[in-house]
């Protein structure tokens, strides 16, 4: 069993700590370096920031193919229920997945995802958390992993 320690600070705190940035930019570059499959969203479910393996993991060749676009859009994720068939899942379901949930409840958000890419099919487990900037949830930041 693999033992897997998070330490939720930017890579530079300094700017943090005084208000002055908001968090969502420093997330991003950590993502952006970060070998595990993470990334951060805006309060609007905006892609911010995405790992090189949260790319692959999302069945896209790099980040960039991801940041710009709403999380939820069929380009990004095309989600899937957990039945046999596979079929599309529904909309308000969609609203549950942990990125989006961590935005909407302000609290830490876990589940699993289940994906479909042509004929891949891929169930993550995620864990999600809201990030803060003024005492508001400016977005969530989200490490995956396949399960």
């Amino acid at each position: 069993m693999t033992h897997i320690e998070l330490s939720l600070s930017p890579l530079d705190p300094s700017p943090h700590a005084t208000g002055q940035t908001d968090p969502l930019e420093q997330w991003a570059a950590t993502v952006a370096m970060a070998e595990e499959a993470c990334l951060v969203i805006d309060a609007e479910g905006i892609i911010i920031a995405a790992s090189p393996s949260c790319a692959l993991l999302f069945c896209h060749q790099k980040p960039f193919e991801l940041t710009g676009r709403h999380l939820l859009d069929p380009a990004v994720l095309s989600l899937i229920d957990f039945t046999a068939a596979g079929a599309d899942l529904g909309g308000s379901e969609r609203g549950q997945i942990p990125p989006l949930l961590a935005l909407s409840s302000g609290r830490l958000a876990r589940g699993l995802m289940r994906l479909r890419h042509q004929k891949d099919t891929r169930t993550l487990d995620a864990v999600a958390s809201p990030l803060r900037h003024g005492g508001e949830v400016s977005g969530s930041l989200s490490f995956f992993a396949e399960v």
